[in-house]
């Protein structure tokens, strides 16, 4: 990547702007509309689910407004602790109730929602309950998580976020994952927070997620009922973990002494008991309502599946690197990856952002290319972030000097690389010590490096980009995509630019900042449509490459 040279001024003959959309849909995630479902005869659960039609709805295209009261949040880490409730879909009722572990909050004055600060979380119980989970798998403190093996975390109904974000102050790095909810989203919270959050439910289909992607999984009265659909749902959870890897569960189901162990959940406690041996898990502890597996790290377990009862080990067929919501396996998977590598066995965090030569040729690349690709984002990076600035969209546009303060290193929290390839924003935002997190999107149109960035102890998803990303609005503050758009419209394709563009206004918040390089026509096209979506934005010229150019935009606050 060169680097960046002159702010060119790009002359366009405006279309009309596009109109806000109305009231009411401010919180509105397409993919999600409950009372559609029920329409199209959803039930049981799953007219709370995600079902994308390819063809997009005949309507006006507009922009999602943000709420009445909403303001822009405050920065990392203040923002982890302290909301606007404005920004939210939350009742007062559910800001008064004291909900479970991880959903205990505070209501400091009528417009703030305050969370258990890093001080509080001993009250709040999330200190000492990882504290537990770390003594279960035989550490002295969740310090050695990463010692152990343990990075990335799968928090199935994170709550609020508590756990991830006592679980970030020790460097551990937890995706969130929960159910669509018309009201106190546990995903919109958390995000709103600046914690890693999507949506994603167990009921129907898997995660869009290749197998073995996290080093635990954890569950604190998520609302699973694990013996459903015959484990399906345990097969799910075996198939993201790693192996070696931990699933932690607390219910009162568990509770041997609890009042709730009648004799339905007695079945339910044992059936759960016997299908994790199945699985080849190791019951490691049990402590009131909370039990500890180990993934086995050996496939020896495996080797004896033709009795019956035993599920099945996933044929090549079934045990894909690219499932995208394809539905719940019954069989074993991840066996046959390459991957296959026991969390004990992996380097340690932070040395794991940069593997060595032969875990990389499981990904059939050179570690001459990889190192090349890194190198090139430390450039970029700087470059980049020189370019956050209202400067280069005053009436006489500069590109920042020496003497102009740089952005400030907290600037944005939540960001998203909607074509991440190998991960390297994220690398280098990290090295440059960037205190973001960054959601690595890789398109079904590319391929699947989603592994390498997972195996890397990074974040990361596969996602369509003619279907809307599961989140809610206005829930990151840096959109981020390097050739994504001349991959995606240089051939007929099932959806338009203007399609995209409308879906990453939804996804930003005001005054968030969008970063686009590519080709100067995909560039002048993508200007164009910047224009009807009311963003500022500016075409940088990239120094010693005539085929690319760089468009930064601001999204502006627009509150009618």
């Amino acid at each position: 990547m060169a680097e960046f040279s002159d702010i060119g001024l790009f002359s366009l003959r405006a279309k009309e702007q596009l109109g806000l959309c109305g009231r009411g849909v401010e919180d509105f995630i397409p993919c999600y509309n409950v009372s559609q479902n029920r329409i199209l005869g959803y039930a049981n659960g799953e007219e709370y689910d995600r079902h994308c039609g390819f063809s997009r709805p005949m309507r006006q295209p507009c922009l999602v407004r943000p709420p009445k009261d909403y303001k822009i949040p405050l920065r990392w880490p203040t923002g982890r602790d302290v909301i606007w409730s404005g920004n939210v879909k939350i009742t007062k009722e559910q800001l008064l109730s004291s909900g479970s572990l991880t959903k205990r909050l505070m209501l400091l004055e009528d417009n703030q929602i305050s969370f258990r600060s890093e001080d509080a979380l001993v009250v709040d119980g999330v200190e000492d309950y990882s504290h537990q989970i770390a003594e279960m798998i035989g550490l002295r403190n969740e310090s050695e998580f990463i010692q152990a093996g343990v990075h990335t975390v799968l928090d199935i109904g994170c709550g609020f976020g508590s756990f991830g974000a006592h679980l970030f102050s020790k460097k551990l790095l937890t995706m969130c994952i929960a159910g669509y909810e018309l009201f106190g989203s546990q995903v919109q919270l958390a995000l709103e927070r600046g914690l890693p959050a999507m949506l994603g439910s167990f009921i129907s289909r898997q995660l869009p997620y290749p197998p073995l992607s996290f080093d635990m999984v954890h569950c604190a009265r998520c609302g699973i009922d694990w013996e459903q659909k015959d484990g399906a749902f345990l097969i799910e959870v075996d198939r993201v973990l790693k192996p070696g890897g931990y699933f932690v569960w607390t219910s009162p189901l568990t509770n041997l002494h609890g009042a709730t162990l009648n004799n339905a959940n007695r079945k339910k406690w044992k059936f759960i008991q016997e299908f994790t041996q199945k699985l080849c898990w190791i019951l490691l502890s049990q402590q009131e309502e909370t039990v500890v597996w180990q993934k086995t790290s050996s496939k020896d377990c495996y080797a004896s599946r033709n009795l019956g009862g035993l599920p099945p080990v996933c044929n090549k067929g079934q045990d894909v690197e690219s499932p995208y919501y394809q539905p719940l396996l019954s069989c074993i998977g991840g066996t046959l990856s390459r991957r296959w590598i026991p969390i004990l066995n992996q380097t340690t965090w932070p040395a794991r952002m940069m593997p060595r030569s032969d875990l990389l040729s499981i990904h059939g690349l050179r570690t001459e290319e990889f190192l090349e690709d890194n190198q090139a984002w430390r450039s970029a990076l700087k470059n980049y972030w020189s370019l956050l600035t209202p400067l280069i969209f005053s009436d006489h546009p500069k590109r920042p000097g020496e003497d102009d303060p740089l952005p400030p290193f907290n600037m944005v929290r939540n960001v998203m690389d909607m074509n991440a390839r190998y991960g390297g924003l994220n690398a280098a935002l990290l090295e440059a010590g960037k205190t973001v997190w960054v959601m690595n999107v890789i398109p079904m149109s590319s391929s699947n490096t989603l592994p390498l960035i997972l195996d890397r102890g990074f974040l990361g998803v596969l996602h369509d980009w003619c279907e809307a990303f599961p989140t809610y609005p206005r829930t990151y503050d840096m959109l981020h995509a390097a050739g994504l758009l001349s991959q995606e419209f240089t051939h007929q394709y099932k959806c338009g630019m203007l399609d995209l563009f409308l879906e990453m206004d939804r996804m930003l918040r005001p005054e968030g900042w969008v970063v686009l390089r590519d080709e100067v026509q995909k560039i002048e096209e993508a200007r164009a449509i910047t224009a009807q979506l009311r963003w500022d934005a500016r075409i940088v010229e990239l120094e010693h490459d005539n085929e690319q150019r760089l468009l930064v935009c601001q999204k502006p606050f627009v509150r009618k």
